[in-house]
């Protein structure tokens, strides 16, 4: 027979385990973060990367065949294109995978805000807002660009029609920098104001948005030939800066 003092001692001592196994789930419950989580935030980080380098690889086809300006004379718009069709089919393909890419990057990085308690919400939603309407307007590009190299594949001399589809290909890539523009500058005040990237990649985004912006308010100028679009260009390299240093402190945010 036990004694009441022998009973209680047994008891306590059941007990007391699962008291220590219950305050350990509960802690690691709080202090590690969900697989889901990692996942997500390693997902945003790799599109980033991945939407830069595909961007990267466009420019370089384009500029490997030497493609003319918009100010070029439309008799070398015409060769141009009807001796590289393969280099422009290469080109807006890519366009068309970066779409995506991109409109992922700017959703998840909303949920990345919303999930690190709101800071910096309203800049995230105006990105994803610029960021549709930027990808809507590529799209637009691309399929002028489809149809200036279609146009110059049948004729022996410039009409009227490839002029028209050359200047509005062009008008939209300078429109689309305004877009580009106010995507980064909503991202960048974004993930700053949440804890995702330091002060300098917020600086970087302002100034570098700043700049596309500008000379995207002067689309009708470089749709014309003028080089107020090279205004823009140290703000598109600024945007593939901050889109790869951001993409690689998310990925390296799961391990940590």
């Amino acid at each position: 027979m036990r004694s009441p003092r022998n009973t209680a001692t047994a008891q306590e001592s059941l007990h007391a385990p699962v008291s220590a196994a219950a305050a350990t789930a509960t802690t690691t419950t709080t202090t590690e973060p969900t697989p889901t989580r990692a996942l997500r935030t390693w997902v945003v980080g790799a599109t980033a990367i991945a939407s830069a380098a595909l961007v990267v690889i466009d420019n370089v086809v384009v500029g490997w065949v030497d493609s003319p300006t918009y100010g070029a004379p439309l008799k070398e718009v015409l060769a141009f294109h009807a001796d590289h069709r393969a280099a422009v089919a290469i080109a807006v393909g890519l366009e068309a995978l970066n779409l995506p890419l991109l409109l992922l990057f700017v959703t998840g990085l909303h949920g990345l805000v919303g999930r690190r308690g709101g800071a910096g919400a309203d800049w995230s939603r105006l990105a994803v807002a610029a960021g549709a309407t930027f990808s809507a307007v590529m799209a637009f590009y691309a399929v002028l660009w489809d149809g200036v190299v279609l146009s110059a594949g049948e004729l022996t001399e410039p009409s009227p029609v490839l002029e028209l589809a050359w200047h509005m290909h062009a008008a939209a890539f300078a429109w689309s920098m305004a877009a580009l523009g106010t995507t980064f500058v909503g991202a960048a005040l974004a993930t700053h104001a949440s804890g995702l990237t330091p002060s300098w990649q917020r600086l970087l985004g302002v100034a570098g948005g700043g700049l596309l912006i500008a000379a995207g308010a002067a689309n009708l100028a470089i749709a014309d030939g003028s080089a107020v679009l090279f205004v823009g260009l140290p703000g598109f390299a600024a945007w593939l800066v901050w889109l790869t240093a951001t993409g690689v402190r998310l990925v390296r945010a799961q391990n940590s």
